[in-house]
């Protein structure tokens, strides 16, 4: 893991093409803005996790075979 210091309004560069820069820094709390091109999805951990489960209990489901009535 690359570990960075950056004061409000600094920005790190990744890939060419994505911007991440610190907006607010509020006592624990750091509000940072994204910048990344429409093609890249980005989310917070807990709803990419979230997004990650339901496409497997979906492709869990799809995996049951159903009998036919």
């Amino acid at each position: 893991m690359l570990v960075l210091s950056r004061k409000k309004n600094e920005s790190i560069i990744i890939n060419d093409d994505i911007t991440v820069t610190v907006i607010e820094i509020r006592g624990d709390k750091v509000r940072l803005g994204i910048e990344a091109p429409k093609h890249v999805s980005v989310h917070r951990r807990e709803v990419y996790e979230a997004i990650q489960n339901q496409a497997r209990a979906l492709s869990q489901e799809a995996k049951v075979v159903r009998p036919e009535a």
